[in-house]
């Protein structure tokens, strides 16, 4: 009998794109090995906008994220993901001090979609990192100088952005618009590129684009799971399809 693990995902409101993505990775991971079956269970806390006004901070505010970690620690997870990547404009800070408050609350450790990323950019030796988001400008110059912060660059030709607010459309941007975004940015000489926002339609892409331009492709909705199956001592390297990130897992 496979080991069976649940892994629990906090996830925006508004987001309609990481639940069926995580569910297709592990999907994936589940039919190509047999010592492990791994489930995700998924609590919402409001989202519903990504800005830097107050009004939009303010969804990121611990209390309604820590009941949602709260509900998911009701179905015993053996692990909590926050499927987001509001600390790249917040401050990574954010995202450890949430971890720790989630396994202080829950007793259940926890990790984030953006402090996975920035294990996998210290794993890949990543300097140059391209940046594709949905996001306004001053949403994408706070990711870039927090990046900065940590010794990772993000120039002006290795980013891409599309200016949406509204978080349930940025789920509506197609393959054909990533294809051309993550193409300029890997233009810009980069050792790296991010797709970086849980609600792009964008992890199902990553192997196509890995193989294109010969460069790993870190999407902010593989990066968690990647991390939480590493801190449940699941080894996912023989996973195919779902890009070389989990070559280092």
């Amino acid at each position: 009998m496979p080991k069976r693990i649940r892994v629990g995902i906090l996830t925006p409101s508004s987001n309609t794109a990481l639940e069926p993505l995580t569910c297709a990775l592990l999907a994936s991971f589940n039919t190509q090995q047999s010592t492990y079956h791994i489930t995700a269970h998924f609590s919402r806390f409001p989202v519903t906008t990504i800005s830097l006004s107050p009004s939009g901070l303010a969804q990121f505010e611990l209390a309604p994220i820590l009941h949602a970690a709260e509900l998911l620690a009701h179905a015993e997870v053996d692990i909590i993901g926050w499927s987001g990547t509001s600390a790249g404009w917040l401050g990574f800070d954010k995202d450890v001090t949430l971890c720790e408050e989630i396994e202080k609350v829950t007793g259940i450790k926890a990790t984030t979609s953006v402090l996975a990323l920035n294990k996998a950019l210290e794993l890949w030796g990543v300097k140059k990192l391209g940046l594709v988001t949905p996001y306004q400008a001053d949403v994408q110059a706070k990711i870039a100088e927090n990046y900065t912060g940590i010794g990772v660059l993000i120039g002006e030709s290795m980013e891409r952005h599309l200016g949406v607010v509204k978080n349930t459309d940025i789920a509506k941007t197609g393959e054909e618009v990533l294809d051309g975004l993550v193409g300029e940015v890997v233009g810009g000489g980069v050792d790296a590129v991010t797709t970086f926002c849980t609600n792009l339609v964008a992890a199902q892409r990553v192997e196509f684009w890995e193989k294109k331009y010969g460069v790993p492709l870190f999407d902010t909705v593989t990066t968690v799971v990647w991390d939480m199956l590493r801190e449940c001592g699941v080894h996912a390297k023989e996973l195919e399809g779902w890009g070389m990130i989990f070559q280092k897992g």
